[in-house]
């Protein structure tokens, strides 16, 4: 589920490629103009022939509209160049104007595409019905596998395992949906899974939307999900309508719309409308507890007399059911829209929820009810706020028109339509100017105390733009950003509101979201919606153009990631996951980093430009997890071999081609650290005779034998060059844990230095050996977590203190990466104290191998994920700043940023 008012950091699997599709430039207009037309009349779809969205036709298509529409896309195969057999309908829904909007499902093989929607709008009927505008995803070129080869009982294990609370996977669930394609190239065969975290381990509400590549065995894409598995409750049988009063929180009496039962009490159960409202009172119970619909022992808030008691209010009972009805009427009054699944489908609303048995200042929708928390020391019961109960519901729309996937740019849509929405409700009910400066605020009434402005969860008059203030994160921060640059495209709608009548700007931005928009559709491609539903509505030019310089002062518009400025080298743009660099002499290593069936692996020149060639070998396991000396590559394999033998192996590759060399295999023991050198391979294992890890090694292509160690000694974090291995090795000693960054000479076959932690229970991490030193990340084990970069030289001779732990841009993580002149850390958060900025996200640091002072490596403003090494400073890693993952170069420092 969501958390719809803070931007909590999600866990699990990035984004994968597939959450990037975007927009290219117009292509042409309809027809020529002395001016630009603010509607593009043809936009061109990215990474796929079929176009994005084509407007300004009028071309008949008598008929059905669901069997017209088909027709008219069959009819010119030239223009949309998609194959109609592979639609299915989804809905065809026509509208009090007489248009019809017929929405297509995308299938490949059979299998469901993810985000391949079709729509085609059409007006008039019967012979003189038309279509004046087509558009969505259809994504061409796919060839992936339609025949899952992971058994079914381990794809379901791999997704509970994106749950990383050992507790709250004990008792999780795993909804299986079947199988779906997952879009870009040639696409990828998933299983998806909703995954439900149980117990408090789990937090209020966790839940996860997994999907499981059905061919390699590992996870392609995760992000929060809305929970609920079972529908919303009708109300109950036998009750009639009535009315009666209950208290609001401030215990004003309030006339409310309510249910008589048989035996003559009442619940909070509006039935005047054709969509049944009705309200509960959780008591304190924890929302985690509701994620599967409404528990049997769980009634409506109940009444012996039509005047409710005290508890409705304080509960903010009263406040939601009289909001929903409020939410309700703007959206039948003002859209036409009969209900959240435009059916007259149940409301439901959950207040008084806790987190576990502590207080919950949240609410969420959960895909088919509101989830309202108690509030705490600092906010009041969330239920309260009309704009919040506006924002929870409208998600309930958007899940049931554009559908548009919780993550990334289409997540932060999402995110922005229900803050448009919810004050539009708000300030609509209140007769509140929209000149007036607590309109923009969402959530401004719900602080105990302060000031509106400080108590407001988000406000859409923040002026934020894509190009000065786009929050580059990573798939794993809040699923991609979904609440942190929701203002940029939310403040966009909000201006057109002030700008435009707020009726018509109403109109025109629901039509886009019910007709335009498609799950994995982006900021661009959601102006493109908005201005092709203001040209349904007859909008003029001035106002067409008005619309569009709302976006356009938002930094919304084609292209806009190219003007952040970066000062690093772009060498892969948009890689997907699992994306691990690995670099030496002038060449990369990376799995997946051009988009393809499974997960292969590729190497390039940093020089950029050519075509990567391809390492690992023709299949559709995952390749992973590489290694390189710039002559060859070593890496992870996992997956099932044409036999169907699922196998868990250390392959190595010339990278000028030649035969692949496996060095290791084992269904059961997952290889790890891979790394080689010259004629030298070595790698970490666990081995079941002696129950532990173990350092293991291979000689000019021989087999891998495990290095000797101590009983009862376990290794990680194993690095190799010249002849020299290192790891760090952890024992039970006398004195309690041991852990101990160690030194092996090959040649001697002996350890020839150990550097044991000098503080108790500290811990080390990354080991690794450059310019004849044993580098490593070492946490103290005093609570603080500081954590500092030192060096011990290869003869046991001492340490040195690169990079001190309370230095004010210590590491943040155990990853270090080193040449033999300087060594690169990350410093930074993706779960800042101090609030969220670009300027808190992790950024990379570089200090000299001989010691110094710590210079930025790059002052690009996004997440700096992944370093590797190459020679002399340069450094590659994936840059998020531009909204994507690409993988960059920059040769030096930057210095001071």
């Amino acid at each position: 589920m969501h958390q719809r008012f803070r931007t909590p950091t999600a866990f699990g699997a990035g984004l994968a490629a597939v959450l990037s599709l975007g927009l290219a430039a117009p292509l042409a207009q309809a027809a020529p103009a002395a001016e630009a037309d603010p509607v593009p009349g043809l936009v061109a779809g990215q990474e796929t022939a079929a176009p994005q969205l084509v407007t300004g036709l009028d071309e008949p298509a008598p008929g059905e509209p669901a069997t017209a529409a088909r027709a008219h896309l069959a009819a010119h195969p030239d223009r949309y160049r998609i194959d109609p057999g592979q639609l299915t309908e989804v809905a065809a829904v026509r509208d009090a104007d007489g248009r019809s909007t017929v929405r297509f499902q995308q299938h490949h093989g059979g299998v469901p595409v993810l985000g391949g929607q079709y729509l085609v709008h059409l007006t008039g009927d019967g012979a003189g019905q038309r279509v004046e505008s087509v558009g969505g995803k259809y994504f061409t070129g796919l060839t992936a596998p339609t025949t899952a080869t992971v058994p079914a009982a381990v794809l379901r294990e791999l997704a509970l395992g994106e749950i990383e609370d050992p507790a709250a996977r004990a008792g999780a669930t795993a909804q299986d949906h079947g199988p779906v394609v997952l879009p870009g190239g040639t696409g990828r065969l998933a299983q998806h899974f909703t995954v439900r975290a149980a117990g408090p381990g789990g937090g209020a509400h966790q839940a996860r939307e997994v999907y499981v590549d059905a061919t390699l065995g590992t996870v392609a894409l995760a992000y929060e999900a809305r929970s609920s598995a079972e529908p919303a409750a009708a109300a109950a049988a036998g009750v009639e309508p009535a009315t009666g009063t209950a208290p609001d929180l401030l215990g004003r009496p309030v006339k409310v719309n309510i249910g008589r039962l048989p035996d003559g009490s009442y619940q909070l159960s509006d039935l005047t409308r054709p969509a049944a409202i009705t309200t509960y009172d959780a008591a304190g119970r924890p929302a985690g507890e509701l994620g599967g619909g409404i528990p049997a022992d769980l009634a409506p808030a109940h009444s012996a007399s039509p005047d409710f008691p005290a508890a409705a209010g304080t509960s903010g009972a009263t406040d939601a059911h009289v909001n929903a009805g409020i939410v309700y009427d703007f959206y039948r009054d003002r859209l036409g829209r009969e209900g959240l699944d435009g059916k007259a489908g149940p409301i439901v609303s959950v207040t008084n929820a806790s987190e576990w048995g502590e207080p919950l200042a949240n609410a969420y929708w959960d895909g088919t009810k509101m989830v309202y928390g108690n509030g705490n020391a600092k906010y009041l019961p969330f239920a309260v706020a009309l704009d919040v109960a506006g924002h929870e519901m409208t998600h309930g729309v958007v899940e049931h028109t554009a559908g548009l996937v919780l993550a990334g740019q289409a997540g932060a849509m999402d995110e922005a339509l229900a803050d448009y929405f919810g004050n539009a409700i708000e300030v609509t009910a209140r007769g509140t100017s929209m000149s007036d400066p607590k309109a923009a605020l969402l959530g401004e009434s719900l602080c105990r105390t302060g000031t509106p402005e400080a108590c407001a969860q988000r406000r859409l008059d923040d002026h934020r733009t894509t190009v000065d203030d786009y929050l580059g994160v990573g798939g794993a921060v809040d699923s991609g950003g979904v609440h942190l640059n929701s203002t940029i495209f939310g403040g966009a709608l909000w201006d057109i509101r002030r700008t435009l009548d707020p009726l018509v700007a109403d109109r025109v931005i629901y039509r886009a979201l019910a007709d335009y928009l498609t799950p994995l559709d982006d900021f661009v491609a959601g102006r493109g919606a908005v201005l092709a539903a203001g040209r349904d509505l007859k909008l003029n030019r001035d106002q067409l153009r008005s619309v569009a310089a709302a976006f356009d002062a938002h930094g919304i518009r084609a292209g806009w990631q190219n003007r952040i400025g970066v000062d690093s080298r772009v060498l892969l743009r948009d890689v997907s996951g699992p994306a691990i660099p690995a670099v030496a002499n002038g060449r990369w290593v990376m799995a997946n980093a051009v988009r393809n069936a499974g997960s292969p692996l590729y190497t390039g020149s940093l020089a950029g430009g050519g075509t990567p060639v391809r390492l690992s070998p023709e299949d559709n396991r995952a390749h992973s997890w590489p290694a390189t000396d710039g002559t060859s590559a070593v890496w992870v394999a996992l997956g099932a071999d044409a036999q169907g033998k699922w196998s868990m192996d250390v392959l190595t590759r010339s990278l000028a081609g030649g035969p692949v060399t496996t060095l290791f295999s084992s269904p059961s023991s997952m290889p790890g650290d891979v790394q080689v050198s010259g004629g030298d391979i070595a790698f970490r294992a666990f081995d079941p005779a002696a129950n532990r890890s173990r350092a293991y090694l291979s000689r000019n292509g021989g087999p891998a034998v495990p290095i000797p160690a101590a009983a009862d000694h376990d290794v990680s974090g194993v690095t190799l060059k010249d002849g020299v291995l290192g790891w760090s090795e952890r024992w039970t000693g006398d004195q309690g844990e041991v852990d101990a960054p160690t030194v092996y000479s090959i040649a001697l076959g002996k350890v020839t230095a150990q550097y044991p932690t000098a503080a108790p229970k500290a811990w080390t991490n990354s080991t690794l050996l450059a310019g004849g030193r044993l580098l490593w990340v070492e946490t103290s084990g005093d609570g603080t977590k500081r954590r500092s970069v030192r060096s011990g030289a290869l003869d046991g001779s001492g340490v040195t203190e690169l990079v001190s732990g309370g230095s004010p841009n210590a590491p943040s993580n155990g990853t270090l990466t080193a040449s033999d002149r300087a060594v690169t850390y990350q410093a930074g958060s993706d779960d800042p104290v101090g609030g969220w900025s670009n300027a808190t996200l992790p950024k990379l640091w570089q200090v000299p191998l001989a010691g110094g002072t710590p210079e930025r490596l790059s002052c690009n403003r996004g997440g700096q994920y992944l370093p590797a090494a190459e020679r002399g400073t340069r450094v590659v890693w994936v840059d998020a700043t531009a909204g994507r993952s690409d993988l960059v170069v920059r040769d030096r420092p930057a210095g001071t940023c």
